[in-house]
């Protein structure tokens, strides 16, 4: 309201006002998005500078957007009371966050990201390694490049214009494709999550599920990283020849890999590894790879254990949810500094804070993934429609508000409207990025960020924010954004060729098929069609009634309440290298397999020793099954279950009787067995040692 009253469209100085306001808003939005990824004190400027730009020009370009909208109009409008600039301040605006969105989508945060991957030591060897590596990228664009180019000047001939035009448009329609794409996929995903976590036991159950997935992972990265590091301190020892033009390097490759003297390797195995992974030759190229090989492990480890202790703390948060239901009393305990605002507030009493979570969130959760369903209902049907009915589209009924001759104002409510619209537009397309994990591992980490994933997010960020900000204005009828600045600046480069004009139009009818991929679980079903794995997620109980062998939730759940309790493995190995001791890792063993004559079922469960002379290899180790966990393979515990079955079965009477009265002749050798006489046998056995194990074939034992 106060907006409304001091914008007058005679004046732009409160519009002014109000932009540079926005302006200190958004920059402070963004630099507390770094601090929350990144490490602002020991970050250097060159990545700080060039990603902070690439999340605030995006920000700039969403509220560039409703106000070149409302500036379109006549200043003397009386309907055009909403922001509003001059023509000259918005084509400058839209030239500098245009052109510098441009060059670091295309050039500097490429070339950054693979400097800070480099894992040289000099500055120029890193340059140019950045530079070879984005070579054959840049010669796939400047191909494109150049076939748009000769297309251009076949139609249009050789100007200025043409060479800008090629570059806008391709620039535009490749970002657009990506677009499109995630913003479908979110449209449904950010939804449906949020109805799903609306049932507190619904949100335990995936959480359960997908922990052994994930502790799988962390367990892979620690191995990785420790066998990166058994490489490094076998380097180190090197101190002649060609290592010794590199004592440096490697001295600070020995201090990025400090292996705690707490944990002792197994001699044989290791000495044999290392003297296989470690060159006769040291290189530059080979020192370089391997730094870079060890900082993407050790920020890979960062990330899984990141990910990690939240699973773990919200399975304990959400489990204390669904147990306060008797006592209507919550208390979540201490909290660490990465939970959320909402659990490390004091003010809320343990009552009201089971009223907030247990009975007020899951409704608001429903009620928002409602809301957020009909508003991407709203923008796919505005896709699909804009070309063929522009006035229905839903987004143009709630941004243009004053409807005239030729075609209509915005005024501060659709300004806002447009800006909301925006928003989730882009949201939607972001979280699908982090969603999705197929970016060669990439991720964002609380305060741990790698330097090459946090240049490639900012990348992205940068790269949707122009074709999506171009797709939303296009939801209105012609009439109304021909006028903006936007669309003589980028829009008439996109329209200037058939091409252009019918792909803007046609394309975006593609995003039905991330919608209904997202919807159906298309993913899934071809992920289960080609091998690739099942969603343990929505693993259906009558398939596995018992829910073990598979990763599912059962097992998710033995394994967080391990966790949480300080009785897993790694948790004791952990607290027993802590006390400095000179105890190694607890050995696996097994004990020896029992003789062919016991009949004392085999104990499965193994045992844990810290006596490393004793082994699970001996004289009758042949027939010992290999160790197992806590719960077993399920294959094995059903062999070990039948086995046992049939060891308990007595052989019955009348069948034993059967062939008493025939007697065997003499060259079967049944003189032998009656001189031996019934009491050299076993009691409850027969002459002929029937056991029905022996009908299979061998001495006994059955194998599967």
């Amino acid at each position: 309201m106060v907006l409304h009253l001091f914008a007058t469209p005679q004046s732009p100085v409160p519009s002014a006002i109000f932009a540079a306001v926005a302006l200190l808003a958004i920059s402070l939005g963004v630099l507390l998005i770094l601090r929350r990824y990144l490490t602002l004190r020991s970050t250097p400027a060159y990545l700080l500078v060039p990603v902070f730009f690439a999340i605030w020009l995006p920000a700039v370009i969403g509220l560039l957007v409703p106000i070149d909208l409302a500036s379109s109009a006549p200043p003397d409008d009386e309907n055009a009371k909403g922001i509003w600039l001059p023509d000259r301040a918005l084509v400058v605006s839209w030239r500098i966050s245009y052109w510098l969105t441009f060059v670091l989508t295309w050039f500097i945060l490429p070339i950054l990201a693979e400097y800070s991957d480099a894992g040289y030591r000099e500055p120029q060897d890193r340059l140019l390694y950045s530079l070879r590596s984005n070579a054959q990228y840049y010669a796939m664009v400047l191909g494109a490049g150049a076939l748009g180019l000769i297309y251009f000047v076949l139609s249009y001939g050789f100007h200025f214009d043409s060479l800008k035009g090629v570059v806008m448009a391709l620039s535009y329609c490749w970002g657009l494709i990506l677009a499109i794409y995630l913003m479908g996929h979110g449209l449904v995903s950010i939804p449906r999550t949020l109805i799903r976590n609306a049932s507190i036991s619904g949100r335990l159950r995936r959480l359960q599920a997908h922990a052994p997935k994930l502790y799988e992972k962390m367990e892979d990265s620690l191995l990785n990283l420790e066998e990166l590091e058994v490489q490094v301190s076998e380097l180190s020892k090197r101190k002649m020849g060609s290592a010794r033009d590199h004592l440096d390097w490697i001295e600070e490759l020995a201090e990025m890999c400090n292996i705690p003297e707490s944990r002792p390797r197994t001699g044989t195995l290791n000495t044999y590894r290392e003297n296989r992974v470690v060159p006769t030759v040291i290189t530059e190229k080979y020192l370089a790879d391997l730094t870079r090989q060890v900082d993407r492990a050790k920020h890979a480890k960062s990330r899984y254990v990141d990910d990690w202790n939240r699973l773990l703390r919200e399975a304990s948060e959400t489990q204390a949810i669904l147990d306060s239901a008797g006592s209507k009393r919550l208390d979540f305990g201490t909290t660490s500094t990465a939970s959320s605002w909402l659990r490390r507030t004091t003010i809320l009493t343990p009552y009201t804070r089971f009223i907030t979570h247990y009975h007020i969130l899951p409704y608001a959760r429903v009620a928002l993934g409602f809301l957020l369903g009909l508003a991407s209902t709203c923008i796919i049907w505005s896709e699909l429609i804009k070309s063929v009915w522009p006035s229905l589209s839903i987004i143009r009924l709630t941004v243009v508000h004053h409807l005239t001759e030729d075609g209509g104002r915005v005024n501060l409510g659709g300004q806002l409207s447009a800006a909301l619209w925006i928003l989730y537009m882009c949201v939607a397309a972001l979280a699908s990025v982090t969603e999705v994990k197929v970016w060669r591992g990439r991720a964002l980490v609380y305060r741990n960020t790698a330097h090459e994933s946090a240049f490639w997010y900012a990348s992205q960020v940068a790269k949707l924010s122009v074709p999506l900000s171009y797709n939303f204005v296009t939801f209105l009828s012609r009439t109304i954004y021909e006028k903006t600045t936007f669309y003589h600046f980028l829009g008439q480069y996109v329209d200037l060729t058939p091409l252009g004009k019918w792909f803007d139009y046609l394309f975006p009818v593609l995003v039905l098929f991330p919608v209904f991929a997202t919807l159906f679980g298309l993913y899934g079903k071809i992920r289960r069609m080609f091998g690739f794995g099942f969603n343990v997620v929505e693993e259906d109980e009558e398939e596995n009634p018992t829910g073990y062998g598979t990763g599912s939730w059962r097992e998710g759940r033995d394994l967080i309440e391990r966790e949480l309790n300080g009785t897993s493995i790694s948790r004791r190995l952990d607290q027993a290298s802590s006390r400095g001791g000179v105890r190694g890792r607890p050995i696996l063993s097994v004990p020896p397999a029992r003789s062919q004559g016991a009949t004392t079922p085999f104990a499965t469960s193994p045992t844990y020793s810290d006596n490393p002379t004793r082994s699970a290899a001996g004289p009758s180790s042949r027939s010992a099954p290999p160790p197992e966990g806590d719960d077993g393979n399920f294959f094995t515990n059903l062999g070990h279950r039948f086995k046992n079955t049939m060891d308990t079965i007595d052989t019955p009477k009348w069948f034993q009787e059967i062939g008493d009265g025939i007697k065997k002749p003499k060259w079967l050798g049944g003189d032998d067995d009656d001189a031996a006489g019934p009491s050299s046998r076993p009691p409850g056995t027969n002459r002929t040692n029937s056991d029905l194990r022996s009908w299979f074939g061998g001495d006994g034992r059955v194998r599967l």
